[in-house]
């Protein structure tokens, strides 16, 4: 059954009672009860959590997301309060750390897009649809979808598969108000970084944002039906970033993205069956570097700067 193939221990840290373990993320309560995510070096595919680690892969994702935060507050305020490491935490965590305020989260994942590749390919030339929506004949993978999609998928836990599921479905399970909010919040975002991503020469084909809503006043102007973006932000990790100059529908894009992992998992060089029960085997050196490569090369040409 996917999951971990080692399941990491949680640091004990005083003040902190660890809450859990995710793929990439380890989640702690503070004593004030705001609550403090680690990003580590972990790396997922295909549902497992991988044996070997990426190399300064969380403190990548940690300032990218920062750096998001601050250029979608606007669109919706972001849950981080600081990136303060706790007192007696070990020396690894600075750079990985958010101090977070904390919410009633949405059980879903508001997945935006604006090409067509991935999971919704098969769907689209079976039904021409994209969970449920419809769209026009002729594209491929990879064409521009017309319209930017709001395609939601349930929340599944470590070693699970998230689902694709329909609008409808998501307003019976949050109700309709809650369920417009999403959808709404999710494309003006999706659209408003995908433009700040082209104009540095890469195309956000998909995202996956996660929001939750103020708990008793937690917003700054106190009121309880804020709707915070919360967890990472268009990162490697949450999206698929492709190469604007090198991006052609109907072929396999050049990504920023752990698409690389999945290629070679995919590749007989591996030796790996992704449906039989054995786990998945450690990344080569050279994939492990050209990974690491792409996200360092994708925070470069998103922020500027290089990664210090």
């Amino acid at each position: 059954m996917p999951g971990f193939v080692t399941v990491p221990e949680p640091v004990e840290v005083p003040g902190l009672v660890h809450l859990h373990t995710g793929k990439v993320r380890d989640l702690y309560r503070n004593e004030a009860g705001e609550l403090i995510m680690v990003a580590s070096d972990r790396v997922s595919a295909f549902d497992w959590v991988l044996p070997t680690i990426i190399p300064d892969k969380g403190r990548i994702l940690t300032e990218l997301s920062l750096w998001w935060f601050e250029r979608l507050a606007h669109i919706a305020p972001g849950h981080v309060l600081s990136t303060e490491v706790p007192e007696g935490a070990p020396a690894d965590w600075a750079g990985r750390v958010t101090v977070c305020r904390p919410l009633r989260m949405a059980p879903v994942e508001c997945v935006a897009r604006g090409y067509l590749t991935g999971s919704v390919l098969a769907e689209y030339r079976r039904d021409r649809t994209i969970c449920g929506v419809m769209l026009p004949e002729g594209l491929q993978d990879g064409s521009e979808i017309p319209t930017t999609i709001f395609t939601p998928s349930t929340k599944a836990d470590v070693g699970e598969h998230d689902e694709n599921v329909t609008y409808e479905e998501i307003a019976r399970k949050v109700g309709a108000g809650e369920a417009a909010q999403l959808r709404q919040t999710t494309v003006a975002l999706y659209n408003h970084a995908r433009d700040i991503a082209r104009e540095r020469g890469i195309i956000l084909a998909d995202t996956k944002f996660e929001f939750g809503w103020a708990q008793g006043g937690g917003s700054p102007e106190g009121e309880d039906d804020a709707l915070y973006l919360a967890d990472e932000v268009l990162t490697p990790d949450s999206s698929r970033f492709w190469s604007r100059d090198d991006w052609q529908p109907g072929r396999a894009q050049f990504s920023y993205d752990k698409q690389f992992i999945r290629d070679w998992l995919n590749s007989s060089d591996s030796g790996w069956d992704r449906h039989g029960d054995t786990p998945p085997p450690e990344l080569p050196e050279h994939i492990v570097a050209q990974t690491r490569d792409r996200y360092l090369e994708a925070y470069r040409l998103l922020t500027g700067h290089h990664f210090a």
